[in-house]
């Protein structure tokens, strides 16, 4: 009964997939070539990316010569088992306080608030946290920022609109040194990654982190809108470029049928996808697991 409860309760639930589905209409008989490129495109509108959905399919055919009487739903256990082997096992450990966390990502993407329910999630585990408002050339994203803060209460820093957001990521260290923080969240400003002063501007906002913590920030996190697909790739490897990524924080997958981009992302980039957002709550926003990941891609 518990476990069905969580299963109801989880945000993984909310992902829209029709993948299963999919593949027992195309399977329901003994596949041609057609039902293998008809595959091949369904993993593709999925976003699992052309490279993946070409490798996936090949699997698929190789598997069913070594099994020519495999059913649909062996054929679909097969297929999972193959997207979990794309999820390679990543150390997500703390480190000493101040933990220095980076949020970056294009306007639109839910960047802001994505740090917001990063900030609930670590002061639900009992952590001292502490938001830095980097975003100074946006007044609506400080604003949303203090209402998340005073709501779940933990500590702010920001400073005048317009300001130098590197001088506001410095206080925010100074700060938290001070105060025994136990992690810093800094929002940046979202940029387009085609603008490079802006994308330099990240830059310099990691060197200062570093003049107040050396090894900081410890984590810079990328924050993608499920829903642009394939862009989201070339939006990861502008910033990494930049400001070298260590995570992705996935958004937007409750309003989304491409949820595949994860798999994308890990093959392509090697970088781990972090944390999934399925929604506005602050509990909408989950640490990434391969395996409910893949169960709800396929329903």
């Amino acid at each position: 009964m518990f476990n069905f409860l969580k299963k109801i309760t989880s945000p993984f639930s909310k992902i829209k997939s029709a993948l299963s589905q999919k593949i027992r209409a195309l399977f329901s008989r003994a596949p041609d070539e057609s039902a293998f490129e008809n595959l091949e495109q369904i993993f593709y509108e999925a976003d699992l990316g052309p490279a993946v959905a070409a490798d996936l399919v090949e699997k698929v055919r190789i598997f069913y010569r070594k099994h020519p009487q495999t059913d649909t739903e062996q054929v679909i256990r097969f297929v999972k088992q193959e997207l979990l082997k794309s999820f390679s096992s990543h150390a997500n450990g703390l480190a000493p306080a101040p933990h220095v966390i980076l949020v970056v990502g294009v306007n639109g993407s839910g960047k802001t608030t994505s740090l917001a329910k990063l900030a609930a999630y670590y002061q639900k585990m009992g952590k001292k946290v502490l938001i830095a408002a980097g975003d100074t050339f946006r007044a609506a994203a400080v604003e949303q920022l203090e209402t998340w803060a005073k709501k779940i209460g933990v500590d702010l820093i920001k400073s005048q609109p317009k300001s130098d957001p590197a001088g506001v990521a410095f206080d925010a260290l100074a700060a938290a040194k001070a105060r025994g923080i136990d992690i810093v969240l800094i929002d940046t400003a979202g940029r387009l990654q085609t603008k490079s002063d802006l994308m330099e501007e990240l830059a310099k906002v990691r060197r200062v982190c570093q003049k107040q913590i050396p090894d900081a920030p410890h984590e810079t996190l990328l924050v993608v809108d499920a829903t642009i697909g394939q862009n989201a790739l070339d939006q990861a490897q502008i910033f990494h470029k930049f400001t070298p990524l260590t995570g992705i924080i996935l958004t937007k997958l409750d309003g989304s049928a491409k949820g595949g981009i994860a798999v994308a992302i890990q093959k392509n980039l090697n970088l781990p996808i972090r944390w999934i957002g399925t929604g506005e709550g602050s509990e909408d926003l989950a640490p990434f697991d391969p395996k409910e990941y893949v169960d709800a891609l396929f329903g």
